[in-house]
């Protein structure tokens, strides 16, 4: 008896080690991604700031009723969401945020009316309309400025983002096991139903999307209110979950992955003998095998997709009415094809003993089907693939000055090369289903009588192939969680402005007649900023000045400018090493250069920061 167990359990063993292994890939994967994210931008911002008032550095002469903040998209906030410190990093208390009138993209909080002299600062951090949080803070001056005591503190604890990311991977391998992998089992491998491996990995699909979906419904609430894996247990920090949109699709999505468990179960259940007065029972049954549990498959796929695109990127930008439909078609395809690919792999490529001469599962029909599903999923993929990473890109510069940019560059890279291996798959499929076997006039055998060495190539190749998918996966874990490059993309502003008449009353001698004013300024985005400006003459050289200094303008009259400290670096370069720039939108840096003891002549340097 017990040698007659021992097989099963060693293949229990193997099954689960490969399961094992798929999970450290994505986990790895994961972090290995996480990290170089984290270690540049600790908040994975989505939206972004437009305005503020009163604006970030100002001077005011009474303390101001309240700070309203506008953002290019929608957010939502809970109450712990804005804090006003003073000089000594005190938290002060101040009202409730809400909304502007009625107005979803912008934020308001009424302030204490008896504010004495000194510097505030106002942290904020809220959840933009793709679920993900956008923070930061801004200072304002009562009276004359002062220094702070200790820097804002804006981010969450870090192991927040990252279990944040593995969740949101789990649930994406998970959803393909689930996906892909019944499809497979239930129809395209007729001896699926009756396998006891495919079965298990299908559940296993099962169980990590629903792990995956629950760790990410209970970081939410921590990762919004910038707190500790602690807040996990919070259930004011839950309940503020479950009122925005995500949280809904996260529970629908719970809902789904059970009625397609329901489903899946009945679809696998072996169907009992038609005898008798069961007849009628029977035919009720086929009914409800080849009809209604097809549509519920069906219905269950697209809504799942649904709770990811209309909580993400998919619903904010342009072309939602597109883009929505085209991130649907596009996850779908994905899990359909890696699901597929992985259970494949696992069950008939790869035999179940290691002592088993020849391979115990046909190849037939299984193989030639998925490879067919395969070609539809890879063009599916191809086409709505193009087009969401324009939607998200915009421009090439994008596409390497980004973290967006970077991990998409490396997405393809892993996509082109499953393509290539999946074209060898095909050609394996092509080449061995017309061999026959004419001795004593058998039936074709097709492709189990491919070679056993090209069937050992097509089985490493499959398995590259489940390598590379759980590494996209992976990857698309951390583009959810990264600002997209259309609006993280900033291109440094590089612009040349001549030299106004009004210069040459300062006589040949300081050699700017003529010439002009060359500035450089990265990355042009709100906040810190590095400003370098050249000074040449007629013939290219660069000239000396005794001083230049600088204001920075907004197109709104009702914004007062802001002081721009330049010091020079060397003769006719000067730089301004901390120039601060409130909110995106158009500026004009204008200089003021001090060509002798009498004579100014200003500058005006018009340009575009995001």
């Amino acid at each position: 008896m017990t040698r007659g167990m021992r097989p099963a359990g060693h293949r229990r063993v193997r099954l689960i080690a490969r399961l094992a292994v798929v999970a450290f890939l994505v986990a790895g994967g994961l972090i290995a991604d996480l990290v170089s994210v984290v270690a540049t931008h600790p908040a994975y911002a989505h939206a972004y700031l437009l305005e503020t008032s009163p604006v970030d550095g100002e001077v005011l002469a009474s303390p101001p009723a309240e700070v309203r903040l506008r953002f290019n998209e929608a957010v939502s906030f809970n109450q712990r969401s804005m804090q006003l410190l003073d000089v000594t990093a005190k938290k002060l208390a101040i009202g409730a945020p809400g909304h502007v009138d009625g107005k979803a993209n912008t934020a308001r909080v009424s302030l204490p009316t008896d504010l004495a002299e000194g510097t505030y600062v106002l942290a904020w951090r809220v959840t933009s309309a793709d679920s993900h949080v956008v923070s930061g803070a801004l200072s304002f001056s009562v009276g004359h400025p002062s220094a702070l005591a200790a820097p804002v503190e804006q981010d969450a604890d870090p192991a927040v983002p990252i279990v944040d990311a593995v969740g949101r991977g789990l649930a994406f391998l998970g959803v393909a096991l689930a996906l892909g992998g019944a499809l497979f089992v239930a129809v395209l491998w007729p001896a699926g139903r009756d396998d006891r491996r495919g079965r298990r990995i299908v559940w296993s699909g099962f169980a990590a999307l629903t792990a995956g979906t629950v760790v990410v419904l209970l970081v939410q609430g921590p990762y919004a209110a910038g707190t500790s894996l602690a807040g996990v247990f919070d259930p004011e920090l839950l309940g503020s979950t479950l009122s925005t949109r995500l949280g809904q699709a996260l529970l629908v999505r719970l809902v789904i992955v059970l009625a397609l468990g329901v489903a899946f179960g009945v679809a696998v259940r072996p169907s009992p003998p038609p005898a008798g007065a069961g007849t009628a029972h029977a035919g009720a049954a086929g009914v409800t095998r080849r009809i209604v549990l097809p549509a519920v498959a069906a219905a269950g796929a697209v809504a799942m997709t649904l709770t990811w695109t209309l909580a993400d990127h998919a619903q904010t930008g342009v072309q939602t009415w597109l883009a929505v439909p085209a991130t649907s078609l596009h996850l779908l395809a994905m899990a359909l094809w890696l699901g597929g690919l992985i259970v494949l792999a696992a069950c008939v490529l790869i035999p179940e003993g290691r002592r088993e001469p020849t391979r115990a599962i046909s190849l037939e029909p299984a193989l030639p089907r998925f490879s067919q599903l395969a070609q539809i999923c890879f063009a599916v993929i191809a086409v709505t693939g193009v087009y969401l990473s324009w939607r998200q890109v915009g421009t090439w510069g994008a596409l390497g000055g980004t973290d967006f940019g970077r991990l998409l560059l490396g997405k393809l890279a892993a996509v082109l090369a499953v393509v290539g291996l999946a074209a060898g798959a095909r050609r394996f499929v092509r080449r061995h289903s017309h061999v026959h076997s004419r001795e004593h006039g058998r039936e074709p055998l097709g492709l189990d009588a491919a070679p056993s060495a090209a069937v050992r190539r097509l089985r490493r190749s499959v398995v590259a192939e489940v390598v590379l998918g759980i590494a996209v996966v992976s990857i698309t874990a951390v583009l959810v969680d990264t600002a997209p490059a259309r609006t993280s993309y900033a291109p440094p502003v590089h612009t040349t402005v001549p030299v106004p008449a009004a210069a040459d009353g300062a006589g040949p001698a300081t050699g700017l007649r003529g010439g002009s004013v060359e500035v450089k300024i990265e990355p042009a985005r709100s906040g810190s900023n590095v400003a370098d400006i050249y000074l040449t003459g007629r013939d290219g050289s660069l000239v000396a000045v005794p001083e230049v200094s600088g204001e920075l303008e907004s197109g709104d009259r009702s914004v007062p400018a802001f002081p721009v400290k330049i010091s020079a670096a060397e003769p006719g370069h000067y730089v301004a090493n901390s120039m601060s720039i409130p909110y995106p939108g158009a500026w004009v840096l204008r200089l003021d250069i001090r060509v002798s003891d009498f004579d100014e002549t200003p500058v005006r340097v018009p340009f575009t920061a995001r």
